[in-house]
């Protein structure tokens, strides 16, 4: 028998939740998936590499391949393909449809396409690979300092490290600049980052579970990491880790949001309306990652 997961038709970190309560549901028996993204109309590239989690997460459960339908929309498909995901969702999925001949895209609004990363060496090319483009996006169309590219690029590493460091398992990164409907109405740089690894609570367990007590949960973990800077690492040298990159988002009125087991946490600036702590959500394996940098001079509510 096949469980049917409906991929929601506008597929980001809002509708994520949806998708994660359907993808819990489906897992309990072991049957063999089915992820439908006929009907999507849009995905985000947090909603991309997150799909590609799941498929990760339900071909390491057993059994036979998920399968995965592909958007119906043409245009949809096309920028699913100049975005990289079916490169790698290859790997994962018996995907159903007609897929366009379309190269993965080197144009600017793509501006790292989905990317694997597996290893240090992994997370050292992609911020080689994206540091000259970025920087022109940054200036240009951000109105950042140039000095701030540095801290893009110690902010994209770090989230991409988290996973070589935390996740026991390999996962993507896609970064993108697009304009941002919700709320701000203004050009943005999105980096998410995925991977169907252990999670947050898992990795920092041995280390902080017991300063924590009965309280010791998803939501604390995240805290710890997050709020509190805490690695699982205790070498002084391993980079600036989360409290790093929340320094840098803090000067641009950037955010960032980790979702993590059943938790999820996020530093939300003025001109959002997110929830900085949420609890008790549908579990997901491993950490989700979002991190938004708004163009500058205009993040007023």
């Amino acid at each position: 028998m096949t469980r049917l997961i409906e991929v929601p038709a506008q597929f980001d970190d809002r509708s994520f939740d949806q998708f994660a309560g359907a993808f819990a549901a489906a897992t309990q028996n072991g049957e063999r998936l089915l992820f439908d993204a006929h009907a999507a109309e849009w995905a985000s590239p947090y909603g991309l590499v997150g799909l590609l989690a799941a498929g990760e997460a339900a071909q390491r459960a057993g059994g036979e391949r998920p399968l995965l339908t592909a958007p119906t929309q043409t245009e949809v498909l096309t920028y699913w393909t100049r975005a990289g995901f079916f490169r790698e969702a290859a790997e994962l999925f018996e995907i159903h449809g007609k897929l366009p001949r379309v190269k993965t895209a080197d144009e600017s609004d793509v501006l790292l396409p989905v990317t694997p990363v597996r290893a240090a060496e992994d997370v050292h090319a992609v911020v080689s690979n994206i540091q000259q483009r970025a920087s022109t996006i940054l200036a240009s169309e951000l109105g950042l300092d140039p000095k701030a590219t540095m801290g893009f690029a110690m902010a994209l590493s770090e989230a991409c490290q988290n996973i070589v460091e935390h996740a026991g398992t390999g996962g993507w990164v896609a970064v993108q600049a697009y304009h941002w409907r919700r709320k701000l109405a203004r050009r943005v740089v999105v980096i998410a980052v995925a991977d169907a690894g252990v999670g947050f609570r898992h990795s920092l367990e041995p280390t902080q579970s017991k300063r924590f007590g009965a309280r010791w949960s998803d939501a604390a973990a995240l805290e710890a990491a997050l709020i509190q800077g805490v690695s699982r690492f205790r070498d002084p040298g391993r980079g600036q880790g989360l409290a790093g990159i929340r320094r840098y988002l803090t000067r641009w009125e950037g955010k960032i949001a980790i979702r993590s087991g059943t938790a999820r946490i996020a530093i939300v600036p003025r001109w959002d309306d997110d929830v900085p702590l949420k609890d008790g959500l549908p579990a997901f394996p491993g950490a989700q990652v979002l991190i938004i940098i708004p163009e500058q001079g205009s993040t007023k509510r």
